[in-house]
């Protein structure tokens, strides 16, 4: 019988003799690699089991090597002559032009890691002098530099505009299996439609059928049962009645599980047909086929990272184990590293059928195999295999030192393991697989109560985390206390954060939430439960939970000592060893984070510092990658190169994502160009910035006060960056300052004064620069009188916030009470201001660079939402479209007396809104909103599109060399406009509200380019992730709030389309049907059933909602509500703003006659398809 893989071209399946698996004479003897002993690859007159072919294509010579000479990285020059002669002979690919497709904004389930990923085969390209091309519309990245790509595209990773850059560039090679689930769909689909054949196209690495298999879960099951490895019981399904009958046969429970997507979108488990029919319709609405599975809740998940080579060298390079047992996502599992639970036979069990899987299936590069394990027995099945680079490659890769994803794009590139060398150890090589002598702890990172009260908080096979930390230890308990800090400044360790009662807690043990990890902790600490109670409840593996006893313990001793002189150096050692932290310390006995600090200084206990070096210091290393623990006697590297810091921006969260990181990177760059060393501290495993090579030294370590001032102490630091890594580090900013800390660029107590509102206001005031009326109140009654005093609306926001949490917009008294006790609550320590709120003001975001008080350059950008969404989730425009000049020269100003006044040496960000003026000859209003004296998330934005890197200006003005001379970039004319769009993760947060407010939810950003702001609008609302245009003359669902003008001008501009409206009340229906030449229906809209409202939409072809509500759905059968949450749920396009709706339905008029709506045809490359340099002028 034909194989899985033989069904889809049995031309492709070659087969290799193989030899055993050989120790390596030139490796340490723990280290082996498997090894083929290389053949002819013979078209077999039959179907045979798939080994890879070890390349594809033609080939020719290369810089005077000899062709396939393939040589073993060594330092002995005789074994480079004998391995020469006994490598197989494995051809490389002949490319000089290879096209990269990235993966876009960052969304839950694709996020930082594969701007890391990318980064790295780039850098892989570039040392072989292939001229890379990218193809990603993630401005906020490293990846999308011209440091590494040579032409950038910031294009939808759509299969059409990826067709349209292959036809445009003519590469000779393309990557797919760096940009995530995004451009392998993207990749499979440009293979069925002959675009890599049409033009001659090799894909390098893992080949095309390989990654079908991969992705289609009927062929992946079929695949693996053919080498008797087990899968779980499943069967793959494409309706809602298809997915009943399979249930029927396997037994419930079952896990739903979709393929061609990433971060187990759609996937769920269900318990009986009911659960099983909502999940499969909501499911079948983003994936085209599911996967029925037996359900192994509880068991242990398990992962290996696996690197394969053409000529059948196999490594395993890292295994990690979840923490959570199966049925939590291994995105929203705390995940260690190497796995600490499985005796040495499951190990090796797991381990020889991953190399077995990975050989079969013919992966050519790096993969990802995901199992689970029976606790109680040897029983284990394979869940998937990722065959592409994945979140876990890129933690696989921090954990270990191994760079995974540089490696697998040399393999792509025709390179051997035996020759490629260790990147860390620079002697040994490639072919090796790692040995870890510390402990890594991966903890997710959730925003779920920024969302409303909606939101599901269980965490389940769906994934709803937005970024992840990594935190190194020499115990388990001192890793994971890192890692809790990690993730979130306010907590202190494992402690009890938040209480809950009764049979709530066992729920929450038994049910998981973001918050489990601290059920556990409350259980523990407070209700005296033991290690057994808690694993009967969670089936968290027992040797976890007597780790966690220890932390446990210690604490109530600490806690007994009573005071801090009771704390002798014994007790004060073991705290640290179990990975407390001073100011934890200090909260158990009742003192303070300083004195905590002096006395285990004064008992002479510091950290120690510790190289990662591969090889658990088997082999002399002299990597620069380190980490600090309590659990040693000595430091790895010494301390004489007295380093400039540079502060890392931590995990992603809303609010501060990856364009903090390429600031991070950019400075640390920038430092090293002017001749300084540079140490960098961060601990996000997705980042570029925690790449070893980035920076003289990296810390992958806390962004605490203690570590900060652990670390500036024993490299004795030349001086702290703090102002290009977002909040976090301005948050210690003025501390370490206060500590005869050297904090480099603006002064901290400018910081200071610019985040207090009271001191910011009376700056402004001084300097006659307008702001919006405002108040800081304590009670509710003086909230009142405030806002009867300027009017209604009002905005309440607590002092230092992050990313406006527990901002709302208050439009009348009534609601006035419930929201400020909801925005109190988030920093009690702190009253609330009430701002005035200008109701549709234009807002304007201005960034800029100064030294010494003198403004060095500036960026202005427009926002296409009026005043109440938050900067981070509005349509950005650069160069502004609507701005007068003379408004241009106000802006100026401002910026300018601004920067004076703090006498900024460094990046700054202005929020100014812009209220119209009241005659034709008045000036409009600006008032200041807000400043933060930091780079912004709009510096990458604005630097890529004006061409001028205002993080390098901001460098030299922060350590005051070479500091350039003032210009005005905004003045220059330009043929062309970018517009900057928000990534929103809807999709994952089952009941979040899809509304846009003074909240921030977006998860990341995307941008294009365009002549004018209707193609670059039209270019980057189609690279946001998942975004599907609606056919020409489908049904739009129409509905909000008709008191604003924009919806007159939407209907009418969608009627003279050719587009159906359709909508749910007879209020709006009359209002529309009012309109000349404008003709809707009200459709029977069901509120509370979910299906049948998708059978609704399907009757009237609905392919697009937009919604322009005032305010959020005040319940879950809001029509409002219910029309936004279920676009997103069955993957239609929303629009929810209405200045944005107008924008796209002006876009649709102008893309529409050029083909907007038709599908990719050869020979047609529309007008937005240029390179960023084509757009700029110059390799900015």
């Amino acid at each position: 019988m034909a194989t899985a893989l033989a069904k889809l071209k049995p031309s492709w399946n070659t087969f290799a003799r193989r030899a055993p698996s050989l120790a390596h004479p030139s490796l340490p003897a723990r280290s082996f690699i498997h090894t083929t002993r290389h053949v002819g690859y013979p078209t077999p007159t039959k179907p045979r089991h798939a080994i890879a072919a070890p390349a594809v294509g033609s080939y020719g010579q290369k810089d005077g090597v000899e062709e396939d000479e393939h040589v073993l990285s060594s330092p002995s020059e005789l074994a480079r002559k004998i391995s020469a002669k006994v490598l197989p002979k494995i051809p490389r690919p002949d490319v000089r032009k290879v096209v990269v497709v990235g993966s876009g904004g960052l969304s839950i389930g694709q996020a930082g890691e594969f701007d890391y990923s990318g980064s790295q085969a780039l850098k892989a390209l570039h040392e072989e002098g292939v001229e890379a091309v990218l193809i990603n519309p993630n401005i906020a990245t490293w990846q999308t530099s011209h440091q590494l790509a040579s032409e950038v595209y910031f294009l939808p990773i759509t299969t059409d505009y990826v067709a349209y850059v292959l036809e445009k560039e003519r590469p000779d090679g393309v990557f797919l299996t760096f940009g995530g689930q995004s451009a392998l769909n993207v990749g499979i689909a440009l293979d069925k439609m002959g675009i890599f054949e049409r033009l001659g196209i090799q894909v390098l690495g893992t080949p095309i059928r390989t990654l079908e298999v991969s992705e289609d879960r009927d062929l992946f099951v079929q695949a693996l049962k053919e080498i008797d490895i087990p899968v779980a019981q499943s069967t793959a399904v494409s309706s809602v009645n298809d997915a009943l009958s399979a249930a029927e046969v396997i037994g419930y429970p079952v896990i739903l599980r979709s393929a061609f997507t990433l971060g187990g979108l759609g996937s769920g488990f269900a318990n009986d047909p009911t659960e099983l029919a909502n999940l499969s319709a909501r499911s079948l609405s983003l994936s085209p086929q599911v996967l029925i599975e037996r359900s192994m809740k509880g068991w242990k998940e398990l992962e290996y990272e696996v690197v394969r080579d053409a000529a059948d060298n196999t490594i395993i390079c890292c295994n990690m184990e979840n923490f959570d047992p199966l049925g939590t996502h291994t995105g929203d599992s705390i995940v260690v590293a190497p796995s600490q639970t499985l005796p040495d036979d499951e190990y090796h069990m797991l381990r020889s059928a991953a190399i077995k899987v990975i050989r079969h299936l013919g992966v050519v590069g790096e993969c990802n195999i995901q199992y689970a394990l029976n606790p109680n027995s040897r029983e284990y099945c394979v869940i998937e295999v990722n065959a592409r680079l994945s979140r876990s490659s890129a933690l696989a890769s921090k954990a270990t030192g191994y760079p995974l994803a540089y490696t697998a794009a040399k393999i792509g590139l025709g390179h051997t393991l035996p020759e490629l060398p260790n990147a860390v150890t620079k002697t040994t090589t490639a072919c090796f697989e790692p040995s870890l002598d510390y402990i890594v702890t991966k903890i997710p990172k959730w925003d779920l109560a920024k969302f409303s009260g909606q939101v599901d908080r269980h965490v389940g096979s769906a994934m709803k985390s937005v970024g992840e930390v990594m935190a190194i230890g020499r115990t388990w308990e001192e890793s994971l206390q890192k890692a809790i800090r990690m993730v979130d400044p306010k907590w202190t360790g494992f402690e009890v954060m938040r209480r809950w009662d009764g049979d709530e807690l066992d729920d929450v043990l038994r049910n998981p939430t973001d918050m489990r990890i601290f059920a556990v902790a409350h259980a523990m600490y407070e209700r005296d439960y033991t290690v057994e109670m808690v694993h009967k409840l969670t089936k968290i593996d027992k040797w976890f939970l007597y780790k966690i006893e220890n932390i446990v313990n210690t604490s109530r001793m600490i806690k007994a000592a009573g005071s801090l002189e009771a704390i002798d150096k014994d007790l004060m050692d073991l705290a640290k060893r179990m990975g407390f932290s001073d100011l934890q310390i200090s909260i158990l006995i009742s003192s303070t984070e300083d004195l905590v600090r002096a006395h285990r200084k004064s008992l002479g206990i510091t950290p120690f510092v510790k190289r990662i070096d591969t090889l658990a210091a088997e082999y002399p290393a002299h990597t620069n990658y380190l980490y600090t623990t309590y659990n040693a006697s000595e430091h790895d590297v010494t301390f004489d190169e007295n380093g400039t810091m540079v502060l890392g921006s931590g995990v992603y969260r809303i609010g501060s994502s990856v364009e903090f990181d390429w600031c991070a990177v950019t400075c640390a760059r920038k430092l090293r160009e002017s001749g300084r060393k540079t140490v960098m501290v961060n601990y996000n495993p997705e980042t570029v910035s925690t790449d070893f090579d980035e920076a003289d030294r990296l810390y992958f370590e806390e962004l605490s006060f203690e570590r900060v001032m652990d670390i500036y102490e024993m490299e004795q630091a030349q001086g702290v960056v703090v102002s290009v890594g977002g909040q976090l580090p301005q948050n210690i900013a003025l501390r370490l300052k206060n500590t005869d800390v050297k904090v480099l660029g603006t002064d901290p107590e400018m910081i200071d004064t610019a985040e207090d509102r009271h001191k910011f206001s009376a700056v402004l005031d001084k300097i006659g620069v307008d702001q919006p009326s405002w108040i800081e109140v304590t009670s509710v009654e003086a909230a009142k009188a405030f806002a009867d005093d300027v009017g209604y609306p009002v905005l309440i926001r607590p002092s230092y916030v992050l990313s406006g949490a527990a901002m709302n917009v208050v439009y009348e008294e009534s609601t006035l009470e419930y929201n400020l006790s909801a925005a109190a609550s988030v920093s009690p320590d702190h009253p609330v201001v009430i701002t005035k709120f200008i109701d549709n003001a234009q807002e304007i975001d201005v960034d800029a660079v100064a030294h010494k008080g003198q403004l060095l350059i500036h960026a202005v950008s427009e926002h296409v939402e009026n005043a109440g969404v938050h900067s981070g989730d509005a349509t950005l425009v650069l160069p502004p479209f609507s701005l007068p000049e003379s408004d241009m020269v106000r802006l100026k100003t401002i910026a300018q007396e601004v920067a004076k006044a703090f006498e900024i040496s460094g990046p700054f960000n202005m929020q100014i809104i812009r209220s119209a003026p009241s005659t034709p000859e008045g000036e409009a209003e600006l008032k200041v909103i807000e400043c933060n004296l930091r780079a912004s998330r709009s510096f990458p934005f604005v630097s890529k599109v004006l061409g001028t890197n205002f993080i390098e200006i901001a460098t030299a003005a922060i350590v005051g060399e070479n500091v350039p001379e003032p210009v005005d970039v905004m003045t220059a004319k330009r043929d062309y406009t970018c517009v900057k769009v928000a990534q929103f993760s809807w999709t994952r947060l089952g009941g979040a509200d899809p509304f846009l407010g003074v909240e921030m939810a977006s998860t990341g950003e995307v941008a294009s380019f365009g002549k004018d702001v209707h193609e670059a609008y039209w270019a980057s609302l189609l690279s946001t992730t998942g975004f599907k245009l609606p056919r020409a003359g489908a049904g739009v669902l129409l509905g909000g709030d008709i008191t604003k003008p924009e919806m007159r001008t939407i209907a009418k501009g969608l009627i003279d389309l050719g587009f159906k409206l359709y909508c749910s009340s007879v209020e709006i229906e009359e209002f529309l049907n009012d309109i000349p030449y404008v003709k809707a229906k009200k459709i029977f809209f069901p509120t509370k059933d979910k299906r049948k409202l998708r059978t609704v939409f399907d009757e009237y072809e609905i392919q697009c909602v937009i919604n322009i509500a005032r305010g959020r759905g005040q319940s879950a059968t809001d029509e409002d509500y219910v029309a936004r949450r279920n676009a997103v749920d069955f993957g239609l396009p929303l629009l929810n703003n209405a200045r944005t709706a107008q924008l796209f339905v002006e876009a649709l008029a102008r893309k529409i006659p050029e083909g907007g709506l038709k599908r990719y045809t050869e020979g047609r490359i529309p007008s937005e398809v240029k390179s960023w340099r084509e757009f700029v002028g110059h390799r900015a």
